[in-house]
């Protein structure tokens, strides 16, 4: 292993070194400054004679009389199902005071891309315990569902929620008791987060039992940018262990992916290339794709990678690159909205722009219920028009509408309340949840009820319940 004293340049995050051989793309180089630290970095660009290291724990205390050592490889985790429980840093060290990790294998954190043929076509229910998840954007095991927050909202309580109560409601029958969810893990990458919320996230994993079937990664916001694009792979190569080798079913928690970005921004402008739109890099889409696509099912695996990535829209902005993109490469979205949070609701979310595009696939009879497809299309289009009539209301006063429109307006109301509404701690089961939107179908006369079949209106509505609104 040749050592080098050649730094020519440090700028930002990145280390520029002369060279007089050939060095790989991404291999895993280490940096020793003069008072003996040793800093670790990954080859960001290589050409003949100058190679460009992104740092990962920062440029700090590196100068040009710094060694630097080619290590012949590219970076890998140490993968084990022991790593379950544990909490990691954003580059995979333990920060939880326990034993050191000793691994199964050691994997490529880039991974490889998963063969289109051999995918398993995403079609079986979780079940988070959120009525506007479950009942009306429903998450398929294998999918990728981002959800789409702002700045200020309770995407990370929302977040905790899914970690702590999502299961597969299947395994759940079939082993009651003795090791209920074994099968399935979360992993939990953080990225950019403050000290305040990693207690948060922390605090309630420990409290509710969640982190015995959890592997946390932790990268805060003054740990650096660019150890920030590490983190999702990191645990991203656990989860597909834990998912193709040992057969659970794992869900990808990612938050902040906004903060993911705007690391890549910044080594984009360390590395002077030229921007993209709003200064992000033009190759923001691609890297993108190469983290969400990696979720998926394999054709005879028993395991899958189900993703949940979180991203804060600036200025609220859904047209911004971040959540644009991203829209692009997942399959729908859950939109939080900022007025339902300012009334109380708790999770805040607007079903209306959500979208959940496997969620046919995985719901109806022997996966949900014969009537959750019925149900979910009936409120979307009772809330629509409750929507539409509140903006009426504002101009010619509530007097002025017909007792039909009347009754649509309260739906409106008693959705948001009843349905949407349920707090951070409520887990409500698949048929809790169809049979509160048949409680509130009920206060619609029947005739009103057209996206459901005749046989499941005879079989679920509430007669009285309409006399009773009345």
């Amino acid at each position: 292993m040749k050592e080098y004293q050649t730094i020519t340049e440090i700028s930002g995050p990145l280390v520029f070194a002369e060279v007089d051989e050939s060095i790989g793309y991404d291999e895993i180089v280490e940096i020793e400054t003069p008072s003996g630290d040793i800093k670790r970095g990954q080859i960001l660009e290589s050409s003949s004679g100058l190679v460009a290291i992104q740092v990962f724990e920062g440029t700090e205390g590196i100068d040009t009389n710094s060694s630097v050592r080619f290590m012949g490889e590219t970076m890998k985790m140490p993968v084990t199902e022991d790593l379950l429980g544990r909490v990691l840093d954003g580059s995979g060290n333990p920060i939880d005071g326990g034993p050191d990790i000793v691994p199964d294998e050691r994997r490529d954190i880039v991974g490889a891309a998963i063969n289109p043929y051999a995918r398993e076509y995403p079609e079986e229910f979780i079940q988070t315990g959120i009525s506007g998840i479950d009942g009306m954007n429903t998450l398929v095991r294998g999918q990728k569902l981002p959800i789409f927050s702002a700045s200020g909202l309770p995407h990370n309580d929302l977040a905790l929620q899914i970690a702590r109560q999502a299961t597969v409601p299947e395994e759940d029958e079939g082993d009651e008791g003795d090791d209920e969810g074994s099968e399935f893990a979360v992993v939990f990458g953080a990225m950019g987060i403050t000290a305040e919320e990693a207690n948060e996230f922390m605090a309630d994993f420990e409290r509710t039992g969640a982190l015995e079937r959890s592997v946390v990664f932790m990268n805060l916001a003054d740990d650096p940018a660019v150890e920030r694009t590490v983190t999702p792979r990191l645990a991203l190569t656990t989860a597909e262990y834990l998912a193709f080798d040992k057969g659970y079913h794992v869900l990808v928690i990612l938050t902040d992916m906004t903060n993911y970005c705007e690391a890549l921004r910044e080594i984009g402008a360390a590395r002077e290339e030229v921007p993209g739109r709003r200064g992000y890099p033009g190759y923001m889409y691609t890297d993108l794709a190469q983290l969400y696509e990696r979720a998926g099912r394999l054709k005879g695996v028993e395991g899958s990678i189900t993703q949940i990535p979180i991203l804060t829209m600036p200025g609220d902005d859904d047209t911004h690159p971040i959540p644009d993109l991203t829209g692009y490469i997942t399959e729908g979205q859950i939109m939080m909205d900022r007025d339902l949070e300012s009334q109380g609701l708790k999770p805040p979310i607007n079903v209306l722009p959500s979208l959940s595009r496997l969620m046919d696939d995985g719901i109806g009879e022997g996966l949900t219920r014969a009537d959750h497809g019925g149900v979910s299309d009936q409120l979307y289009a009772a809330y629509a028009e409750g929507q539409d009539l509140r903006d009426l209301v504002n101009i010619v006063g509530r007097e002025a509408l017909s007792e039909r429109d009347n009754k649509y307006l309260d739906f409106a109301d008693r959705f948001e309340a009843e349905f949407i509404d349920q707090g951070f701690d409520t887990n409500r089961s698949i048929d809790e949840t169809l049979n509160i939107g048949w409680d509130l179908l009920s206060t619609l006369p029947k005739t009103e009820l057209n996206r459901v079949d005749e046989e499941l209106i005879e079989e679920y509505y509430q007669e009285d319940a309409e006399a009773v609104e009345a």
